[in-house]
């Protein structure tokens, strides 16, 4: 293994970004307007079905399944050459293993939106409630089900933790645009966990009751927030946080540093921040 990232990968992980970006503007978008002049908020796969009313959907679907695949290609890559230097500890195995599955998961994304395109933008649907169908048919299904459901709600609990404890920091590299941005991809961190976090709730449900017909992804998430008390106001609130998680990955996709490819002394947010916090920031500068 070379200890230097190989250049291509760079513009793979940036495509990626940019990609999910423009996913989560959609989805926030459509959400806000759902929170504003009522109705149903829409899951990913629909919404992005929208854009094939406009004459550049179907390109602009194509651009998105690519960069969805460049995400899974660059989660591999990252995972199998660690270039952001997790290491081989059970920490760091956990870490490029989760690494693996959303990668895994955002291809499939990307697969679903080639799909849009190729079928003249109908929405499929219910996307989370076939998988977890086929899911409950094997044998041990519920337990199955239970167990992704309670890994859902997990990954949930980190995207929060990440906004909270402002771990998105630790690979993005100071400019003014990111400094300027930081409350936003903090705020954007955690409405992303409150929705995976739902949606692994619902999940938790389907098993429970050994129905996949209560499991459901970002569309039926939205749902249960828009039906809880003040639920447009909540709905408009994590719409918002949908578009910021989105202004996030465009951060990230114009300012991730790769460790291994960049090196170990890049100034990033997460620096810049311990040196302020001990004192040292004005004699690094």
């Amino acid at each position: 293994m070379s200890e230097k990232a190989p250049g291509w990968v760079v513009p793979v992980m940036r495509a990626g970004y940019f990609a999910r970006a423009l996913v989560y503007n959609v989805v926030g978008g459509l959400a806000l307007t759902a929170a504003i002049k009522g109705g149903e908020a829409e899951g990913t796969t629909d919404a992005l079905a929208d854009l094939q009313g406009h004459w550049w959907g179907t390109p602009l679907l194509w651009l998105v399944a690519v960069g969805l695949w460049a995400y899974m290609a660059w989660r591999l890559i990252d995972a199998w050459m660690d270039l952001e230097d997790y290491g081989h500890e059970a920490e760091g195995i956990i870490a490029r293993t989760g690494l693996v599955v959303t990668g895994v998961i955002h291809g499939a994304i990307g697969v679903s939106v080639a799909g849009l395109a190729l079928r003249g933008g109908e929405g499929g649907g219910g996307g989370t409630e076939s998988a977890t169908a086929k899911l409950m048919a094997m044998p041990f299904g519920p337990w199955l089900v239970g167990a992704v459901g309670l890994m859902t709600v997990g990954a949930g609990i980190y995207y929060g933790y990440k906004g909270l404890a402002e771990k998105y920091k630790a690979h993005i590299r100071v400019t003014p645009v990111a400094e300027r941005l930081d409350p936003v991809m903090k705020f954007g961190c955690i409405a992303e966990g409150v929705v995976i976090g739902v949606i692994g709730v619902l999940i938790c449900f389907a098993a429970l009751a050994s129905d996949p017909q209560q499991a459901g992804g970002v569309g039926e998430a939205l749902g249960q927030i828009r039906a809880a008390p003040f639920g447009r106001v909540m709905l408009g609130v994590v719409a918002i946080g949908l578009i910021a998680f989105a202004v996030e990955n465009a951060v990230e996709g114009l300012y991730r540093v790769i460790p291994r490819r960049d090196g170990k002394d890049v100034m990033t947010l997460a620096r810049r921040a311990k040196m302020k916090a001990e004192g040292t920031l004005a004699a690094a500068d």
